[in-house]
């Protein structure tokens, strides 16, 4: 059988090991049923579902004829390396490093830094565009997480909030 849409197919693949991943990591929890439903029954039946998303990708790829065979292009690095760059300073900067005595920065600067970061991953950046956007991310988010939801962690770094 001839694989008709290279990106389809591949995607269609890369859903199903998530999926299953997902599926099988929730077994480790209780699962329950739909009238009691465990710990680990939403991410058991999202891993069900994106693993039959990923089924039915896959085989459209290799059913539904495409006019170039929709070829995969080669590997974008520098997004790939600025968007990954940019999530894993978020982290950082949100917790800290305690094993390095690196304190946390808080969710505003986590944010502000994780949009400034990921726009380098753009073909052009405009300095004021990028600030206003992670300004109106940086307050929506805590205006969210922290006021809305009062969810416990740090929104200021550790010198203002003490």
């Amino acid at each position: 059988m001839r694989i008709k849409s290279q990106k389809d197919f591949f995607s269609g693949l890369l859903f199903i090991v998530v999926g299953v991943a997902f599926a099988w990591g929730a077994t480790s929890y209780k699962v329950g049923d739909a009238a009691r439903m465990g710990p680990g029954y939403f991410p058991l039946m999202l891993g069900i579902l994106l693993a039959i998303l990923g089924l039915v990708v896959t085989f459209n790829a290799l059913i539904v004829e495409t006019e170039d065979g929709d070829k995969i292009g080669s590997i974008a690095w520098k997004p790939l390396f600025f968007i990954i760059l940019a999530n894993l300073t978020f982290g950082v900067l949100l917790g800290g490093l305690p094993s390095i005595n690196l304190p946390y920065m808080g969710l505003t600067a986590a944010i502000i830094a994780l949009t400034f970061i990921a726009a380098l991953a753009g073909d052009e950046f405009k300095f004021k565009e990028v600030a206003v956007l992670a300004v109106i991310l940086a307050v929506t988010c805590y205006l969210t997480f922290i006021v809305a939801l009062k969810l416990q962690f740090p929104a200021w770094p550790a010198f203002i909030a003490g």
